[in-house]
């Protein structure tokens, strides 16, 4: 799958070529990471900090809270890892601290090793200084020591020319359990299935941006139907995990959903369908994720209004069980409260709403 790249220098959004010549200027990047993180992580890197001349940290940590960010550039050791974990990063992507010693005193499951190189020899301190080491060689040293490896094949970056397809097969071997990521080059939408169907994400910048690429176009790349108008079934979840209903999505819709932050499907009968356009019944995008197979979709969504289903209940299952259910059965009494009664009393006054929570607790 894809995994969409925000590069930053005196917290803007930047593309360079080859991690040297500034070629694109995007802006302020916490739109662009809202956007983004609605197709999964979105790999943030502090150029600044990877070169030594600054620090974009404020800018990230915001971020972090728009979006499930892997936080690399300039985190040189594991007390710097440490800090950007619990400052909200979802990973950190460490290249020049990727070294055993570092990674064994830190969570595996959040730390992506970075093994940039150019022309096959790993490159640190922001692609400045060559190691004398292959990727490979690399990759085997630090077999089992972080969640994922991130490649960046350097000379390619930022030129959207491709990436060398005969090297991945060796490289997701050696990964082994740990995912492969590859960046540098990457373009079109086929090449993003390809890297999926090898067992592999591609890491996206320039492409993006430039608009060679659009960000639907890559997510859906990897996805298959048989079905001959190729839609996908997509099941629609709260942001707890609960099921609200089966819908189809369309490149269209998915496109449009990702653009607008919001439900949208594909209605066989209506064609693009916004959902509670009509009904006020609308939902935040909040994520889409592929299933294993690549054959359908989940939309995590914030619901608003009565419920997702066209009966008025919260869920097309019924109204739902749990908390949840029991959280809109408050809301629906406190927005229904006549004034004087014990439901606008327990409301207004929290020292008579804890007394009458203990007295029906003791009972």
């Amino acid at each position: 799958m894809i995994v969409p790249s925000i590069d930053l220098m005196d917290g803007q959004a930047v593309q360079l070529v080859q991690g040297r010549r500034k070629v694109l200027e995007a802006g302020d990047p916490r739109s662009i990471a809202e956007r983004f993180g609605r197709v999964g992580e979105v790999a943030v890197v502090d150029l600044d900090a990877a070169l030594g001349r600054g620090s974009n940290a404020g800018v990230i940590e915001e971020l972090c809270r728009l979006a499930p960010c892997r936080v690399g550039g300039g985190i040189r050791d594991r007390d710097a890892a440490l800090r950007w974990l619990d400052r909200g990063a979802a990973k950190v992507v460490l290249g020049t601290a990727a070294v055993p010693e570092v990674l064994e005193a830190l969570p595996r499951e959040r730390v992506v090793a970075a093994l940039d190189a150019w022309n096959g020899e790993v490159v640190v301190k922001g692609w400045t200084r060559r190691t004398g080491r292959t990727v490979l060689e690399g990759m085997r040293e630090l077999r089992g020591l972080a969640c994922g490896f991130l490649v960046t094949f350097v000379e390619g970056e930022g030129k959207e020319g491709g990436f060398p397809r005969d090297r991945v097969g060796a490289l997701v071997a050696e990964a082994g359990s740990s995912r492969l990521t590859i960046a540098g080059g990457i373009t079109t939408p086929e090449e993003i299935a390809w890297l999926d169907g090898a067992g592999a994400d591609g890491q996206v910048g320039m492409a993006l941006y430039r608009g060679t690429l659009g960000l639907a176009e890559a997510f859906t790349a990897p996805l298959r139907s048989e079905r001959p108008d190729g839609l996908w079934p997509t099941v629609v979840t709260d942001d707890r995990g609960a099921a609200l209903g089966l819908v189809w999505s369309s490149l269209e819709s998915v496109r449009t959903a990702i653009d607008e932050g919001r439900g949208v499907y594909h209605s066989r009968s209506r064609g693009l369908w916004r959902k509670g356009a009509s009904s006020g019944a609308t939902q935040n995008l909040l994520r889409v994720e592929p299933d294993c197979d690549r054959d359908a979709l989940r939309f995590t969504v914030s619901q608003r209004g009565a419920g997702f289903c066209h009966t008025g209940e919260w869920t097309c299952f019924g109204p739902g069980e749990g908390l949840r259910r029991l959280e809109r059965t408050v809301e629906s009494r406190r927005a229904r409260a006549v004034p004087g009664s014990l439901t606008n009393r327990l409301i207004a006054d929290p020292a008579f709403l804890r007394g009458k929570l203990v007295e029906e607790a003791g009972e």
